[in-house]
C-alpha cells in the first residue's frame, strides 16, 4: 500500500450526506445501480491533475471494472479486498474514475486522490471511525507544522464544550482538560483516535449525521484541520 501523509491541513472540506451521492471540495461521488453490482462514478475536482487513488471500503469487495476518463492509474494490488490503492499513473484536473463492484450493497468509507505518496484536495468520507482517522493524523502533522495553532484550537473546543467536560470532570473527580491536553499534544495518532472514540461512545451517537448534530461542537478542530 502506499505509504500516505495528510496534506490537507489547511484546505477547506464540504461534508455533504446524502444517500445516492456526495460531495466534497476535492471529489465528486455518485453511485448507480447496476444489477447485482453498484457503480461508483469519482470525478476530480482538486483542481489539479493526480497520480492516483486511494479507496477504502466498509466490507470486502470484488472490483469488477474500472475505467479512466482523461488518463491511467494502474492497480498497485488484487481486486478482493477492503482498501485498494491505484498509483502510478496521471488523472487530469475535471477527469473522472468509473470503479464497479460487488456486493452492490458495499459502500466506500474512504476516498482520497493521491499524488504519489500525498493526498491531494480533501477527503470524502462517510463514518466516524474516518472522522477520527483523519483528525488524529491531522492532529499529529499539525503538532510539528503549527503547534501553537493546534494548542490554540484545542483550548476552543474545550470552551465551546464547557458544560459537557464539566459533567465529566466532575464525575470521573478530575479536570479533563488538564489532563488530556499534554496526552494529546504528544500521543500517538492511535492515541489521540482512542481518545475521540471513547468521548464519541459518551455521546451514545452510531453514525456521522449523528454526531454532526450532536452536542459536542467539534468547529474548532474540523476548521483548524481543514475538515
Amino acid at each position: 500500500m502506499v505509504k500516505m501523509r495528510f496534506a490537507w491541513v489547511l484546505v477547506g472540506l464540504v461534508l455533504l450526506f446524502a444517500c445516492g451521492a456526495g460531495l466534497a471540495k476535492g471529489v465528486e461521488v455518485s453511485f448507480y445501480a447496476a444489477g447485482d453490482a453498484t457503480v461508483g462514478m469519482f470525478a476530480n475536482a482538486a483542481g489539479t491533475a493526480v497520480t492516483g487513488l486511494h479507496i477504502e471500503f466498509d466490507r470486502e469487495v470484488t472490483i469488477t471494472n474500472k475505467v479512466e476518463f482523461g488518463g491511467d492509474l494502474p492497480a498497485l494490488g488484487g481486486a478482493t479486498g477492503a482498501t485498494f490503492d491505484f498509483n502510478g499513473g496521471s488523472l487530469v484536473a475535471n477527469g473522472a474514475v468509473e470503479l464497479d463492484w460487488k456486493p452492490a450493497e458495499a459502500r466506500p468509507t474512504l476516498f482520497m486522490w493521491m499524488n504519489v505518496d500525498r493526498p491531494v484536495g480533501t477527503p470524502y468520507f462517510t463514518t466516524i471511525d474516518k472522522l477520527g482517522w483523519l483528525l488524529a493524523e491531522g492532529i499529529v502533522h499539525l503538532r510539528e507544522a503549527n503547534p501553537a495553532a493546534l494548542q490554540a484550537a484545542l483550548a476552543q473546543f474545550f470552551a465551546d464544550n464547557g458544560e459537557f467536560f464539566g459533567m465529566l470532570s466532575a464525575s470521573l473527580g478530575m479536570n479533563l482538560q488538564e489532563t488530556l491536553l499534554p496526552v494529546i499534544m504528544t500521543a500517538p495518532a492511535e492515541g489521540i483516535q482512542n481518545f475521540f472514540n471513547t468521548m464519541i461512545g459518551m455521546l451514545g451517537v452510531t453514525d456521522l449525521q449523528g454526531l454532526l448534530t450532536s452536542q459536542v461542537n467539534l468547529s474548532a478542530l474540523l476548521t483548524l484541520l481543514g475538515l
